[in-house]
């Protein structure tokens, strides 16, 4: 099967930059479209920012110009690189991919187990 796994996660001042990565493997023949969510404390889960395998990429309005989702086909890679974070970034931050294993037919998708984003001063 499939796993996603977060990294790089952390506290940091305002203004500050963090670079979050997450990995896949498993029994994987192809990745579609790779995306970060985020869930602050207390509201709902929503979409930062999506790739697909064609390089399109989508970003909410709040992270426009500050955030920079990339991926690394060859190691099965996205990450999301976070400049000029403010308060209001702060939440748990999730992987998820569009997958299609060698194991069972049709795309799928799975979700990392988040990592932590605290912005303070």
């Amino acid at each position: 099967q499939v796993q996603l796994v977060e990294s790089g996660g952390g506290l940091v001042q305002p203004g500050g930059s963090l670079r979050l990565s997450c990995a896949a493997s498993g029994s994987i023949f192809s990745i579609y479209a790779m995306r970060w969510y985020r869930q602050a404390a207390g509201k709902q889960r929503v979409l930062v920012a999506s790739m697909t395998s064609g390089v399109r990429t989508y970003y909410v309005d709040s992270v426009k110009g500050r955030f920079t989702i990339s991926r690394d086909n060859a190691k099965n890679t996205v990450y999301l690189q976070m400049n000029n974070l403010k308060p209001e970034d702060t939440a748990v931050y999730y992987c998820n991919a569009d997958v299609q294993t060698s194991a069972t037919p049709g795309m799928r998708g799975y979700w990392g187990q988040g990592t932590q984003v605290t912005v303070s001063s």
